[in-house]
């Protein structure tokens, strides 16, 4: 046992080995297809194949299938076991000394705590923005919402906007933003950091200052229907129930008695949940 985590430490040693690890950790938990990987690393497909397979021999990625396509996921337990050798033989009796992440808690009274949740897509003028209009109504004073993209566009997406007037929201102080806004030491404190769309995951951000728990629940982009307005219109209504739903079982997650790994599996599980049969209407 104690060879191969020499073999996992090894296989990660690689810059762009640990590029794709690191890529396939911030999707967790999706599978990704290996041309995806390729093209969010800018690697040649022969390439990509051949860091996939270190990787998987090592144990550190699994490997699916979906029709004639190759899906790749981390394995986790891996990860966990790997980490957990590091800290054991490192620190001899001593965890504290190596703990990487402590548990999830605030400085400040939980009882009369707000939470920062900041949810990033690449343009910042739909998914991401539905996600900050929701959570700002379903806040109940327990959260404030933000929103921010990796590439921004100038304007919000129209249909976005008009979706969400129709459902009342107040989209007076929506904007698209770039996410350096949220890096600069006057910016909120994060608590809580979501992708909402898998190109904005596959890009490698800065760390984020504090260790906010993040997670990656992927969307469809509705931007990218097509037909008549009303069809257009409906893959935003599926975007927005697929949000709502998500965002309602966060919100009734009881934060003051998870610790930062219940929270991260909770977290997790969220992101497997792809129903969009809700109503379509509030």
């Amino acid at each position: 046992m104690e060879m191969n985590r020499f073999d996992q430490l090894a296989t990660l040693s690689h810059p762009q080995r640990m590029g794709l690890f690191r890529l396939l950790m911030r999707r967790y938990p999706d599978a990704v297809a290996a041309g995806e990987i390729a093209t969010a690393l800018d690697l040649k497909p022969s390439t990509a194949s051949v860091y996939l397979a270190a990787l998987r021999e090592a144990g550190l990625i699994v490997q699916s299938r979906n029709g004639r396509s190759l899906l790749y996921r981390a394995h986790v337990t891996a990860v966990q076991g790997l980490v957990g050798f590091l800290i054991d033989d490192c620190c001899h009796g001593r965890p504290e000394l190596c703990r990487p992440t402590p548990p999830y808690r605030k400085d400040t009274d939980m009882a009369d705590t707000s939470y920062n949740v900041l949810f990033i897509c690449t343009g910042n003028s739909a998914r991401s923005i539905m996600a900050e209009a929701l959570l700002t109504r379903l806040a109940d004073g327990r959260f404030r919402a933000f929103s921010a993209g990796t590439r921004p566009y100038s304007t919000l997406n129209p249909l976005a906007v008009k979706m969400l007037t129709d459902k009342g929201f107040d989209v007076s102080a929506l904007r698209a933003k770039h996410v350096s806004e949220f890096w600069g030491k006057d910016a909120p404190r994060l608590d809580f950091v979501f992708t909402v769309c898998d190109r904005a995951a596959n890009e490698d951000c800065p760390a984020w200052p504090g260790q906010p728990i993040s997670a990656h629940w992927g969307l469809p982009d509705p931007v990218k229907a097509t037909g008549t307005e009303a069809e257009q219109m409906l893959a935003f209504q599926q975007v927005f129930g697929m949000l709502r739903h998500r965002l309602t079982a966060f919100t009734a997650l009881p934060l003051k008695t998870l610790d930062r790994i219940s929270l991260q599996h909770a977290l997790d599980d969220l992101a497997l949940s792809r129903d969009t049969n809700e109503s379509l209407t509030e």
